[in-house]
């Protein structure tokens, strides 16, 4: 009976131990800084190239008759303009106002 209640106990206080632990961590990596915040860099010139390549793509494959691949190369270019536009508005908002 009394090596029940022992290992009752240690049994109990390694649970919690754990326990306490896995919130610590847990606790960390919420406030830790995600990888997606790193500045990032984009050629708009070179987006907006390559979607106009993607569109000449899509007309050639819709010519021969190949209208699901036009599709899916109208979508990639449709994507490309996407993240240019994107990248031009967060350049466009990160630059300091003039007048300061």
């Amino acid at each position: 009976m009394r090596t029940t209640t022992t290992a009752r106990r240690v049994l109990t206080s390694v649970l919690a131990t754990t326990l306490l632990a896995g919130g610590v961590l847990l606790g960390q990596t919420v406030t830790a800084e995600p990888a997606s915040a790193a500045k990032m860099t984009c050629n708009i010139g070179q987006l907006r190239h390559d979607a106009q390549k993607e569109r000449n793509r899509a007309a050639q494959l819709r010519g021969l008759g190949a209208h699901a691949e036009a599709r899916n190369a109208l979508a990639r270019a449709n994507a490309l303009e996407t993240r240019a536009r994107q990248c031009e508005d967060a350049e466009n908002n990160s630059k300091p106002p003039i007048w300061k």
